[in-house]
């Protein structure tokens, strides 16, 4: 009985050791304390051993029975204040907050892109969206550039190997997002005032300034009486807003086959404030995005009289952006998923 008694002790306080939450503190002192517990059923049992036996039997129960208490009590007060002994030595302090969980963050393409929503919703315009694979007609023959037009080599396109029954309507990846305008053009009368962000391809080797795969966003305004002097003021308050309030912006000439006129639409270099450095090169303006009047042509096509209503259209590329503001020397990073790049924004 004695033996049975020191095996309780070791196998009780080698247990109790091991429990980690008040729960399984409880679990243990009903095990061992309880009244139907392990030592209680020793105690229980005395009156079977001889009386020469029971005396010394009996006072070992007890003195183990306090020293499970003692022990059942300091375990206690140890989980109550929020500490574990581990191996022995170290003490975790279980109230303290974590290790914090490193979130994700939105990508630097989605930011800028997002702001720039925000800037032109301000300003009364729709965001709306397309089909990133689409038809030769709203890429290409809806915006003024037919199947021979010398403008088409201008993007180059990534082809769909399919064609509907007519065998006369390929498609494509598209190369920009103009053709949202025009569907919206298509089922939408004037007043107009869109912006059309997407994903859009390119058939080429990418390098430093180059990406088969990047995003842009266009915008259209069509209405009575829109001049160049709106989209120049729509521009302008674009540029102030997202590169700052001392920004000044420069107008030039350009070819586009769906606007007439078309122009180039620069602001002051970043770095140098216009004096000339690396990022500009030399020239002191740094080009941002291509607009001007919507063509007259692209008009007539989708039902809407040229002589009664007019427009404007821009398009930039959206990772030009941020290569402008922060300095980004490529645009492969975006891509990448190199968290040591995407984590700086």
């Amino acid at each position: 009985m004695l033996n049975q008694v020191e095996e309780l002790a070791s196998k009780a306080l080698d247990e109790l050791a091991k429990v980690t939450n008040v729960n399984e503190l409880e679990a243990w002192r009903i095990r061992y304390l309880g009244r139907k517990g392990n030592l209680t059923q020793i105690l229980r049992s005395l009156a079977t051993v001889s009386l020469d036996k029971r005396r010394e039997v009996g006072a070992r129960a007890n003195e183990l029975k306090n020293s499970l208490d003692t022990a059942f009590n300091e375990k206690k007060a140890e989980l109550e204040s929020g500490s574990i002994l581990i191996s022995g030595r170290e003490t975790l302090d279980v109230t303290l907050p974590g290790q914090q969980i490193s979130l994700g963050r939105l990508h630097p393409t989605t930011q800028i892109l997002e702001e720039i929503c925000d800037i032109f919703v301000s300003m009364g315009f729709q965001v709306v969206e397309g089909p990133e694979v689409e038809w030769d007609y709203y890429n290409f023959e809806a915006l003024n550039m037919p199947a021979d037009h010398p403008a088409r080599d201008m993007f180059a396109t990534l082809w769909v190997d399919f064609k509907d029954k007519t065998g006369d309507r390929p498609m494509l990846l598209r190369t920009h997002t103009s053709p949202v305008q025009i569907r919206v053009m298509e089922k939408t009368p004037p007043p107009i005032r869109i912006i059309a962000p997407g994903r859009v391809y390119r058939y080429e080797a990418t390098d430093a300034t180059h990406e088969w795969m990047f995003y842009q966003i266009e915008g259209l305004a069509v209405d009575k009486n829109i001049t160049l002097a709106d989209l120049k003021g729509t521009l302008f308050e674009f540029a102030r807003r997202l590169f700052g309030e001392d920004r000044k912006c420069r107008f030039r000439c350009d070819y586009f086959p769906f606007v007439e006129p078309g122009v180039e639409v620069a602001i002051d270099c970043l770095v140098c404030r216009g004096a000339g450095c690396r990022l500009c090169g030399n020239s002191g303006w740094i080009e941002i995005l291509g607009a001007g009047m919507v063509h007259p042509e692209v008009l007539r096509r989708l039902g809407i009289d040229p002589q009664i209503y007019s427009g404007f259209a821009f398009g930039m590329g959206v990772e030009r952006i941020p290569i402008l503001r922060y300095g980004i020397d490529d645009i492969r990073l975006f891509y990448s998923n190199d968290l040591r790049f995407l984590k700086q924004f």
